[in-house]
């Protein structure tokens, strides 16, 4: 019921006496049966003189308003209370740049619909599952730049990763410059868990910081890197553009295995291979594991009784019955 939504009782075992409410009014039944007799008389001519009266239809009325007050107390005995609770959470904070590749390579379609959007709707859904965390998003390909600073906002961060896509920037491959950059976005925090995780599905043949050093610069700044490799195994479909229309070539993967699993060894990180959108769901849920936030949960709670109301239907009820009982249809319940 809504009148019970979000209520507690004190003492529910006083339900028990709604057993008595029945037996009430079975009590009253069996006395009704034996208040009724048998009158023989010789002509019933004299009755068609008396007035009908609606009151004897409504002899009933007493047991009703009875049983109904006696719901109403037994609630009241009950004593229903209104829960108010809120917390008081304090979290040691994770803050989290994901550094993502938007490179040519990344519009191959061996992940659906292709690497780019496959990364960018998984990541999404990491980030929408980390309420409490600062993320921050910055995206890489022939340069590095910072598509959103590091932000408790998800809204905003969710509509401007949405937004990315390849042809932003100048196309290559800059891995280090996409690291150092995210590695700037965190040598200010104070969190005490600092994380970068990197995706890419090439290898470093751009920019002007070799993936090693950017590796050793996170170090320095207590920066953990968890590096994704993206793509399948062999030779994937990528699309080109012809006079004919979109032409598919076979594009062979060329990941550089070994620089990433340097690069997450350096900063005590971990490096993943995701050849599927499946696999790549499944990294993003082990990373999420591994990076939580311990926080500290102070719980409040505050009781409003709520038995007055109940209390104040079964003294109208009950005031109610008593009068009607000994006024209007004193006559009719005899």
């Amino acid at each position: 019921m809504i009148w019970f939504k979000g209520i507690e009782f004190a003492h529910p075992s006083f339900f028990w006496l709604f057993i008595s409410i029945p037996l009430m009014v079975g009590w009253y039944i069996w006395k009704q049966k034996q208040l009724q007799g048998n009158l023989a008389m010789p002509t019933i001519r004299g009755f068609a003189m008396i007035t009908k009266s609606m009151l004897p239809r409504f002899r009933h009325l007493s047991i009703i308003l009875r049983s109904l007050a006696m719901a109403a107390l037994i609630v009241a005995l009950a004593r229903p209370q209104s829960s108010l609770s809120w917390q008081d959470t304090t979290t040691e904070g994770i803050d989290i740049v994901i550094a993502s590749d938007i490179s040519g390579s990344m519009l191959a379609e061996d992940f659906k619909p292709n690497r780019l959007e496959a990364g960018k709707n998984i990541a999404i859904d990491f980030i929408q599952n980390r309420p409490n965390d600062r993320i921050g998003l910055v995206v890489f390909s022939g340069e590095s730049f910072t598509q959103c600073p590091l932000t408790i906002d998800h809204s905003v961060l969710v509509n401007l990763y949405a937004d990315i896509k390849n042809g932003m920037i100048e196309d290559g491959t800059a891995i280090g410059m996409g690291l150092a950059t995210a590695v700037n976005r965190l040598k200010d925090s104070e969190a005490k868990s600092k994380v970068v995780i990197l995706l890419t599905d090439g290898s470093n043949n751009s920019g002007s910081i070799p993936p090693v050093t950017a590796a050793e610069i996170a170090k320095q700044f207590g920066v953990r890197v968890y590096t994704v490799g993206i793509g399948t195994n062999g030779y994937a479909p990528y699309p080109v553009q012809t006079p004919m229309g979109v032409q598919y070539q076979r594009m062979k993967v060329d990941i550089d295995e070994g620089t990433l699993n340097k690069i997450a060894t350096i900063t005590g990180g971990k490096y993943f291979r995701a050849t599927n959108n499946s696999a790549l769901k499944d990294i993003y849920e082990q990373i999420d594991k591994l990076e939580k936030a311990k926080i500290d949960v102070t719980q409040y709670r505050k009781k409003t009784e709520r038995f007055l109301p109940f209390a104040i239907i079964a003294l109208a009820l009950l005031s109610l019955e008593f009068l009607t009982r000994h006024t209007l249809l004193k006559g009719a319940i005899t």
